[in-house]
């Protein structure tokens, strides 16, 4: 229903050890983040690692595996957050197809939700 808004336009950018994007919830309420059971990232038709994938919100960060204990914290619908991943070589210039899949836990669902958006990106030389 919102997959076409997870992926928050232009927001693909260089960091110092990979790249970073902004995104929003797919769902329309707000989720516990330890009931967000994946945010899988491609990049160009690349799986990143798991491992490499962190969700950085309100001053804070935690990787996949550190959100699966974070109680207390939430993402709330129409929030923006920012998915950071570690990746060698960074990102370069040009266009990129960057991809994000969210497996959600929702509570009265007997299976989870699924929300995927694709966008092709340009970032500037």
């Amino acid at each position: 229903m919102f997959d076409k808004y997870l992926i928050v336009e232009n927001s693909l950018r260089a960091t110092g050890t990979g790249f970073a994007f902004d995104a929003r919830l797919g769902y329309y309420r707000g989720l516990g983040l330890s009931m967000i059971e994946d945010l899988a990232v491609t990049l160009d038709g690349e799986a990143q690692p798991r491992e490499s994938v962190f969700f950085e919100q309100n001053g804070k960060s935690w990787s996949l595996a550190a959100m699966e204990e974070a109680y207390d914290d939430r993402w709330e619908f129409g929030s923006v957050a920012t998915i950071r991943v570690d990746r060698a070589g960074g990102l370069t210039s040009g266009e990129h197809r960057l991809g994000l899949k969210e497996k959600l836990r929702i509570s009265y669902l007997p299976f989870p939700l699924f929300a995927e958006d694709i966008k092709v990106i340009t970032i500037a030389a």
